[in-house]
């Protein structure tokens, strides 16, 4: 069996590193070298909203010192990742280009959803998470400038919330102040509260999460030396918190000294352990995981999935509908007709495969978009399609890309208006992407007709397609003439998308 070596750059706030895997199918993974490099790209994205020259300079230089790495190593492959401080930085394509140039490594500027999603991967390789995530977690992810939270109850994803609020970002915020105050820790503590009490109060009321599974820099070093359950290798809460508690009132040369970091006098270790410390307080949970995955690892779980060289037992779409699903009941959104439409939804799609030529995901999108359809009628009966839109678009579903969010969204946003022009949305997304929101949308609408009162009048419905004709047959207890109606209104654009004409054949069923 082949072993590929493959190769995972990251670019983050403060760090940039390189971590060397080989890859083999009967034996998973490994990692065989690990090299991080400090570079605090955060202090001028963050504060600046670019990173100025002598910082790209060095950047390159690592950059360069990787390549060779690589080199060394005759790696296979390898992927090159920067996150939110290239968002966020006005000069980010110039830098990309002068990386390309210089280094001769591709760097792809990924989105929140993306990178958390990754790590989230490398977390899902484990089975001791299978078991936690039964049992109720929380997965926190750390990183320079913002974190996420997930929740998990009995085996799927709650909700997922993204927090601008990483460790470099709380370090820049309190820049002003950091030498006008005696107590600077108290400072970081009540700028992170403000957060997480809102996570907490409205996500945390049930008292059933028994892990905090904690991914991010400095946590590592953390935990170090802790005896660990035999059972399942976390910490008891309790005993990490009393070393957190002493380490709070430490000045960052203590602790940096106490935890054997590279730089003596690191300034990023004090807001890192107010932020654990808070997190682990606020989260309640009897025990905390800390499994050591970081970004670079993610990167070679999506590769090697990628290329069908590892297999998940997680269900990874099965967390996107229930994610969707809790996100539709907390906007009284989620009924028998959400039910109904997102049945009879997938019945029109799978009798379309030969026209539509789309695949398992676009169907989950799909699945997605009718669960979500009527959202936005939480808070305006009269713009619902715009705020459906906003509401998708504000919210984190974990497994799904940006792009795809924005395909969900969009679908949801035309489900009760015309489709726009290419043009007026090629800011957003791409020419396939528009045909796979123009083609999901026209399905939808046509399934939201079919239960446009609300009672479910068919029954055992069938789609069979016959040359240019989608013959949809229904059974039906009672008039369907307000629904015949709709169907028509919108069998027309369903046409103009397929080049097929849908049409309802009724059985009528006598009680």
């Amino acid at each position: 069996m082949k072993i590929t070596t493959f190769a995972a750059i990251y670019i983050g706030s403060y760090e940039v590193s390189l971590k060397i895997f080989e890859i083999c199918p009967k034996r998973n993974m490994r990692s065989v070298d690990y090299i991080r490099s400090r570079l605090e790209l955060g202090k001028d994205a963050y504060n600046k909203g670019f990173i100025g020259y002598e910082l790209v300079e060095e950047l390159c230089q690592i950059l360069k010192e990787f390549h060779s790495i690589m080199e060394g190593y005759k790696v296979d492959a390898y992927k090159a990742y920067a996150g939110n401080v290239m968002r966020v930085a006005s000069n980010a394509l110039f830098i990309l280009d002068q990386i390309r140039f210089r280094t001769k490594i591709e760097v792809s500027v990924i989105s929140n959803s993306e990178q958390r999603f990754m790590g989230y991967k490398s977390l899902a390789a484990s089975a001791q998470f299978e078991k936690m995530i039964q049992k109720g977690a929380v997965v926190v992810d750390v990183g320079g400038g913002s974190m996420q939270l997930t929740l998990f109850r009995k085996g799927t994803a709650i909700t997922t919330q993204h927090i601008e609020l990483g460790i470099m970002q709380i370090w820049e915020k309190l820049a002003k102040i950091r030498n006008m105050v005696s107590h600077y820790e108290m400072q970081i503590q009540e700028l992170i509260d403000k957060e997480l009490e809102i996570f907490k109060r409205i996500y945390l009321q049930e008292k059933d999460i028994q892990y905090v599974v904690v991914m991010g820099d400095y946590i590592g070093e953390m935990v170090k030396g802790f005896s660990k359950k035999e059972e399942d290798g976390t910490i008891e809460t309790e005993r990490f918190l009393k070393l957190l508690k002493k380490w709070h009132r430490k000045s960052p040369e203590e602790i940096s000294v106490e935890l054997n970091l590279s730089n003596e006098q690191d300034p990023l270790i004090l807001p890192s352990v107010v932020l654990y410390k808070r997190l682990t307080e606020e989260m309640n949970a009897p025990y905390i995981w800390v499994p050591g995955v970081n970004i670079t690892d993610g990167i070679v779980c999506d590769y090697a999935e990628a290329n069908h060289m590892i297999r998940f037992e997680h269900d990874f779409e099965k967390d996107i509908l229930s994610a969707s699903r809790n996100l539709a009941e907390r906007y009284h959104s989620y009924s028998k007709h959400t039910e109904a439409v997102l049945s009879m939804g997938l019945v029109i799609f799978d009798a379309m495969k030969k026209v539509h030529g789309m695949g398992k995901r676009e169907r989950l999108l799909l699945q997605a978009a009718a669960i979500l359809h009527d959202c936005g009628r939480y808070i305006s009966l009269v713009n619902q399609s715009e705020c459906s839109y906003q509401i998708v678009m504000a919210s984190e579903i974990i497994g799904m890309t940006h792009l795809e969010r924005e395909i969900v969204a969009s679908i949801v946003k035309h489900n009760a208006m015309p489709m726009q022009p290419y043009k007026s949305v090629n800011d957003k997304m791409d020419q396939e992407s528009y045909m796979i929101v123009s083609k999901l949308t026209a399905i939808l609408k046509i399934a939201n007709a079919m239960d446009r009162s609300h009672k479910q009048k068919f029954k055992n419905m069938k789609a069979v397609l016959r040359d240019r004709e989608l013959m949809i047959t229904v059974e039906a207890e009672e008039s369907i003439v307000l629904e015949k109606g709709l169907f028509s209104a919108y069998a027309d654009s369903f046409e103009e998308v397929f080049c097929v004409m849908p049409k309802i054949k009724e059985k009528r069923v006598f009680q």
